[in-house]
């Protein structure tokens, strides 16, 4: 599937590390190292616009390297980027650990996997048909 991007950052197009890799990397597009205090929200800026064909999204995942190691998360994970989106791609990263994180300019900080999706039509009912779940759910599923 090809996609129109529009790079105004200074770094490559995000890329596919591996041939079975399901999200490419996104980087940092800033001019000098951001330090994330702990607990402190960041909108870092890509330099990325995309032109997703229609039924496409694409989502914007944490990278677990920056999880593990620095407790470096994405506040709203997954993020979603829809099809008539035009603007530049950001990332809202969280720092939940203990210790202050610098953030270096170009440094590898989400993944982006671009999904198909179908829309959905409601249909009201009166009821619906059991399941051996039910209503379970919180854990209902797990060791008994």
């Amino acid at each position: 599937m090809e996609v129109k991007i529009l790079n105004h950052s200074k770094f490559p197009l995000p890329e596919y590390a591996t041939q079975h890799s399901a999200g490419m990397d996104l980087r940092a597009n800033i001019d000098e190292t951001i330090v994330v205090a702990p607990l402190e929200r960041v909108l870092v800026p890509t330099g990325l616009h995309i032109q997703l064909p229609t039924g496409y999204e694409a989502q914007i995942r944490p990278r677990s390297g920056l999880a593990i190691k620095h407790g470096i998360g994405i506040v709203n994970s997954p993020g979603t980027i829809d099809a008539d989106y035009r603007g530049e791609i950001r990332i809202i990263l969280v720092n939940l650990s203990n210790e202050p994180f610098s953030l270096n300019p170009g440094e590898r900080i989400a993944q982006m996997v671009i999904s198909k999706y179908e829309k959905a039509t409601w249909l009201e009912c009166d009821s619906l048909d059991e399941s051996e779940r039910g209503d379970g759910g919180f854990g209902s599923t797990g060791r008994k």
